[in-house]
């Protein structure tokens, strides 16, 4: 069987050809998905031709960025090969410590005494004072008793989801969790159940149903804040409803770590529930501008999980150089609360303005979601956004239904004045050709 003979149209037959995330007909992730049992190398050729003609088209996947991350970034232009300047509105960069000149300076002082590298895990060769270091920073951050640390989020949610979670137990969950969270919980040796996103009468109905079937330990995870449409979970009632039926709470606060809270503490701050949640989880991707993750909470539960969560104790540790990064933003973060400020005022702003030009956004944080109306190509609004500067990351279907499809834009507290009103007047112009704005037609 050749390539061509693939029939991927069969596949994505599913779809009406005017709701494609890209042309008319085009393939998506979920139509290769749907192939079913055909050779392994003739399913990846076929996706890598079609993945290279999309990107030969415009597609804003995988731009190269040449140069230090910043709130203006140099690209490389994937088609033309030419170094374009633009405004990065797809980092979650949102404090800009990746750049801080502060937080370069004080690195290199942490890795000229701890080295760069270590070369093993963490319960063997791979904890050095600076590790220590940081878990007691972030401990305090989290107002816990103890933290331990993974080499990502991803990790270190797959890794509490199959330690604790037994044939015994429930694993709850929002519907609209991280996919993080969504493997790990198909990967449990217990049961899981979705709820509908922050409605509280499913989650109770959720607890009952585990309490129904006997479940020992009823787990409930939810995200601080949704990095899809920027909103938060209704802490304060999650952890009502969780605690009335005896369950466990775990929070992912990779987004509100650094920018929720009056000291950026994360969102359990802002509920008042600081030291209250059973689990708090955290990436060092977002404020604190590097990579890792981290889980916080009562000692005896880290204890238990640097034994039983395999991807910590299977995993090589964070080297020194990574640590001394992560410590030094987040020594920085919490010496110019300013920084967070300013990340506030810019959201105020922009969503002021976008709102004003009759592109209708909310958000609770740094994530401003706008829609595509449904038939839209988005692949091709993608590209002409890219063309005007602006680096965004286009959310097509599958990572969300085809009828939610939207531009996620970041704000960075480095935003100038100048980058977001480049943001609204292209929102204005190129967003209400493609009928972005209430009330525009598309062209």
């Amino acid at each position: 069987m050749l390539v061509e003979d693939l029939d991927i149209t069969q596949a994505s037959s599913g779809r009406h050809e005017t709701d494609s995330a890209g042309d008319a007909g085009a393939p998506t992730m979920k139509d290769f998905m749907a192939l079913g049992e055909i050779p392994l190398e003739q399913k990846a050729s076929a996706f890598s031709m079609c993945m290279r003609d999309e990107l030969g088209k415009g597609l804003t996947v995988m731009r190269e960025v040449v140069g230090v991350a910043d709130h203006v970034v140099d690209v490389k232009d994937h088609i033309t090969g030419c170094i374009r300047r633009m405004i990065m509105f797809g980092s979650n960069n949102y404090l800009g410590l990746a750049n801080d000149p502060d937080v370069v300076e004080r690195m290199n002082e942490y890795i000229k005494e701890y080295g760069w590298g270590l070369g093993g895990p963490p319960m063997l060769n791979g904890t050095t004072g600076l590790h220590r270091k940081l878990e007691r920073g972030l401990s305090e951050l989290k107002g816990c008793e103890d933290t331990m640390l993974f080499s990502s989020g991803f990790a270190a949610n797959l890794g509490w989801s199959n330690a604790l979670v037994g044939k015994q137990d429930a694993l709850i969950m929002d519907e609209l969790s991280h996919a993080s969270i969504v493997y790990g919980s198909k990967s449990i040796r217990g049961a899981s159940y979705k709820f509908e996103h922050n409605d509280m009468d499913a989650l109770r109905d959720a607890l009952q149903r585990a309490d129904a079937e006997g479940k020992v330990n009823k787990i409930v995870v939810v995200e601080g804040v949704y990095s899809m449409d920027g909103d938060m979970a209704p802490l304060d009632r999650v952890y009502e409803v969780t605690k009335s039926h005896g369950g466990f709470l775990v929070v992912d606060d990779a987004h509100g770590t650094g920018v929720m809270g009056a000291n950026g503490r994360g969102t359990p701050e802002i509920f008042g529930l600081e030291g209250k949640i059973d689990l708090v989880m955290g990436t060092f991707s977002k404020s604190l501008a590097s990579c890792g993750g981290f889980i916080s909470g009562r000692r005896e539960i880290i204890d238990y999980l640097r034994f039983f969560a395999r991807t910590y104790f299977f995993s090589a540790a964070l080297p020194p150089a990574s640590i001394a990064g992560v410590f030094a933003a987040l020594e920085i973060m919490q010496e110019k609360p300013e920084l967070r400020l300013r990340l506030k005022r810019n959201v105020e702003y922009v969503v002021e303005k976008l709102n004003r030009i009759g592109v209708k956004v909310h958000t609770d944080s740094a994530i401003i979601p706008v829609s595509v109306p449904v038939g839209t190509d988005i692949r091709k609004l993608a590209r002409k956004f890219d063309l005007a500067g602006l680096f965004l990351n286009a959310i097509e279907y599958p990572a969300v239904p085809i009828e939610k499809q939207r531009f996620r834009i970041s704000i960075m507290a480095t935003h100038t004045r100048e980058d977001l009103d480049n943001l609204v007047e292209a929102m204005n112009s190129i967003g209400r050709r493609a009928g972005l704005t209430t009330g525009g037609n598309k062209s």
